[in-house]
């Protein structure tokens, strides 16, 4: 853990970092980042603002995460349902994500990061894909932590999508029986651990169609902060928080 360097002496995040075991981490972390909407709206600003601020949040969180030492972060950044929201917010939230991508490219892999965006890309429009392909293939042989960005994202169409991926194998001559295994093989987040510790900000008891299958056994914390106010403080509440359970997968 090389987060004491700037946490200072005294200060809520230096009692907070000694409270934490460095050696009982969560590997995985998910964030539902819930809350810019609101945000704005609290400040009497237009939505966008709030999204704009929620990057912000978004470059803490991340740089917190890979000086702590945790192996995979995972932000749910666009669901398959926000196409609902209005066309100008939707445009709006596609213009910050290359912005932020753009921006922050350089940082990501001078920091040993590796970038992979899960869900169904192959809808986004192609300049968003564009930047998420460079991103992606400059980042691809870093070795530190992992960053997942969830866009066009959704819990059940990415049942739905391994499914297919599993029945297109049976009809190229596969025969054996689906096991958890070969379901877990088969999503977006193959070869990554589930989360172990999943954060929802803005006080929402609900998991909105994030990572259903690999959050069966992840410990759940809500916090009612909304995103643009979430920073590296209320990440290791969060931690904290998660090392102060027994986790027992059903045992005793």
């Amino acid at each position: 853990m090389i987060l004491e360097a700037f946490a200072d002496p005294g200060s809520e995040e230096s009692v907070l970092l000694e409270s934490i075991d460095a050696g009982r981490l969560p590997r995985h972390i998910a964030i539902i980042m819930d809350g810019n909407g609101r945000w704005a709206g609290m400040r009497k600003l237009p939505r966008v603002a709030g999204h704009r601020s929620g990057t912000e949040s978004v470059n803490d969180i991340v740089e917190s995460c890979r000086r702590l030492g945790v192996e995979i972060l995972t932000l749910y950044a666009f669901s398959i349902e926000n196409w609902k929201r209005p066309k100008l917010e939707v445009r709006t939230l596609m213009r910050l994500l290359k912005e932020f991508i753009r921006k922050e490219t350089r940082k990501v892999n001078e920091n040993n990061i590796r970038f992979q965006a899960i869900g169904r890309i192959h809808e986004l429009d192609d300049s968003v894909r564009e930047e998420l392909r460079h991103i992606t293939e400059l980042t691809e042989r870093n070795t530190g932590m992992t960053l997942n960005i969830a866009l066009n994202y959704g819990g059940r169409a990415e049942l739905v999508d391994a499914v297919n991926l599993i029945l297109s194998k049976r009809n190229d001559g596969g025969t054996d029986a689906v096991t958890e295994e070969i379901i877990s093989n088969s999503l977006y987040t193959a070869g990554l651990p589930d989360p172990d510790l999943l954060i929802r900000t803005s006080g929402e008891m609900r998991i909105s169609n994030f990572l259903l299958w690999q959050i069966a056994y992840s410990e759940i914390y809500v916090t009612p902060v909304l995103w643009p106010d979430f920073r590296r403080k209320h990440l290791l509440e969060a931690i904290a928080a998660y090392q102060r359970r027994d986790r027992r997968y059903g045992g005793i």
